[in-house]
């Protein structure tokens, strides 16, 4: 089954993976520098590069922001959760996961794709069913990052968080609401194996899932905003075990 990857970023990111990329199609008449390159990297990998009607690309594209480039490509290839876990300690790494429990809007998706790629994270897991799978919107939101970011899907989270677990990983749960065994950002050894798990748009955490978490975590907020988008609190929460993993070791 074949999906459409569309945009100068992500087409550009695709390209730059090894994913199958079957076709590339461009808008007839078309002659910016950027697409050109596009153009020129599909066919040194031989791929053939077919000048298409721009309403064509806006029929693909679901009237989408397509710039120009629709790519069509093979079906994402989502891990399992050992899979993942197996590859990051063969390279014998400390891994940083983002787990999500349920997050539904392909934007938020795709930007905490993009914040797990860009500050190190070494994959992500969601859930098979009631969240936001890798469609088009995501890839685009992502900048491609979809592209170069292992994801696993599980069929339970909470399966999943225990399997994490018994692999020597932390999971550390976002939540919203204060409580007594909350712990700020940077009170957490974000050195040592640890996976951040991340709520639902509006619900945040589903109860078993918070309690499963062997931490609990609350970024402070000083405004009047009741909290944080999902795809905000995981780039603070990202950024802070960047910092704390990119300090020199004692």
């Amino acid at each position: 089954m074949s999906r459409l990857v569309y945009g100068m970023r992500p087409v550009e990111e695709l390209l730059r993976s090894r994913r199958d990329v079957a076709a590339l199609y461009v808008a007839e008449g078309e002659r910016s520098p950027a697409l050109k390159a596009i153009a020129e990297a599909a066919r040194g990998k031989g791929l053939a590069v077919s000048p298409r009607p721009r309403q064509e690309l806006d029929a693909l594209s679901g009237g989408a922001l397509h710039q120009g480039v629709v790519a069509v490509a093979g079906d994402f290839r989502y891990l399992d959760v050992e899979e993942l876990v197996s590859a990051i300690t063969a390279r014998l790494e400390v891994p940083l996961l983002l787990v999500l429990d349920g997050v539904q809007d392909p934007q938020n998706l795709g930007a905490l794709v993009r914040s797990a790629h860009v500050l190190g994270a070494h994959g992500l897991i969601v859930p098979r069913d009631r969240a936001a799978p890798v469609t088009p919107t995501v890839v685009k939101a992502s900048a491609g990052a979809t592209e170069h970011t292992p994801i696993a899907q599980c069929v339970n989270l909470t399966r999943a968080l225990e399997q994490l677990k018994a692999a020597g990983i932390w999971t550390v749960g976002a939540i919203a609401e204060g409580g007594p065994d909350e712990v700020d950002p940077w009170g957490i050894d974000f050195t040592q194996p640890t996976a951040i798990v991340l709520g639902a748009e509006g619900r945040g955490l589903r109860p078993l899932v918070a309690r499963t978490c062997d931490l609990r975590v609350r970024i402070p907020m000083a405004g009047q905003v009741a909290s944080l988008n999902v795809g905000a609190a995981g780039a603070i929460l990202l950024y802070e075990a960047a910092r704390q993993r990119s300090r020199p070791s004692s």
